[in-house]
């Protein structure tokens, strides 16, 4: 075979709580969150030596080179390709991560399980700071809460219809320089707490309004202290004033609503999953 290729969603995290580990197969996030149309392709084929090329520039990727470690010592060049923003929220760490490994694992032949590509994915996040959750959320596909502790894969679906979402990019927020912080990890959790409980509620409906999701959305991005950029408040505040409910995509400074804004871009929420493709 001279190359494989996969695909995986982006995801956008509403809330999210810290599970800390000293194992990074068990260190992961509770919360919620969804799946969008666009993601990542990445196509894997041999090479004389490693490279990562994203959006047709070779680049640094600790966390997908990890992941081709992970699974062979073979020398392997990955091609990611995404529409999506990079550092802005979407997971797309997580998307390059996961498809990288689903491609790998077809490319060599490894005839390993999606689940055990998805930890060997997750994993890679974890180690290399770049998420926590995605690659769960990934791996499923859909509105998600995640609200056990132990297993990074562990996700229930929300009954939440598949319909359009508008967001706005203004700025990143690297996720890392979060994680790194014990002060802001404490506040986080502190208000996913306070959410989490509203949060298992919404399972216990036959159908979910997607704008109750983005409410308790609203109220971690304040209690948390990440909600501050100036841009994406004022955005916030236009959905509200028009009767729509809009949050802060995290981690990354932008907002989503399922109402159109100033300057927002039209996606889907899906409940597409990470797959291989043709």
């Amino acid at each position: 075979m001279d190359s494989a290729r996969a695909f995986a969603p982006g995801n956008i995290s509403c809330v999210f709580k810290v599970v800390a580990h000293d194992d990074p197969a068990r260190m992961h996030s509770l919360g919620m969150g969804f799946t969008v149309k666009e993601g990542v392709t990445v196509t894997v084929s041999p090479a004389t030596a490693a490279a990562v090329v994203f959006n047709g520039e070779s680049m640094q990727f600790p966390t997908v080179v990890q992941v081709v470690e992970m699974l062979t010592p073979a020398s392997l060049a990955v091609d990611i390709s995404t529409p999506l923003p990079l550092s802005t929220g979407f997971g797309l760490s997580g998307a390059s991560a996961l498809a990288t490994a689903y491609a790998v694992n077809e490319l060599l032949d490894l005839a390993l399980t999606e689940e055990a590509l998805a930890m060997s994915a997750h994993i890679a996040e974890v180690e290399n700071l770049t998420g926590l959750g995605d690659v769960c959320a990934q791996f499923h596909g859909g509105c998600l809460a995640k609200l056990h502790v132990g297993n990074p894969l562990s996700a229930v679906s929300l009954p939440v219809a598949e319909q359009p979402i508008y967001y706005r990019f203004f700025g990143p927020i690297h996720t890392d320089e979060v994680l790194r912080s014990a002060e802001q990890k404490n506040r986080i959790n502190q208000a996913a707490e306070a959410v989490l409980g509203k949060i298992e509620a919404l399972l216990e409906q036959a159908s979910v309004d997607f704008d109750a999701c983005i409410r308790l959305s609203k109220k971690f991005a304040v209690d948390s202290g990440l909600l501050r950029d100036e841009r994406v408040q004022q955005s916030i505040a236009e959905v509200e004033d028009g009767g729509g409910s809009a949050s802060m995509i995290m981690l990354g400074n932008a907002v989503f609503s399922t109402t159109a804004f100033t300057g927002a871009t039209e996606t889907r929420l899906t409940r597409q999953r990470g797959r291989l493709l043709p």
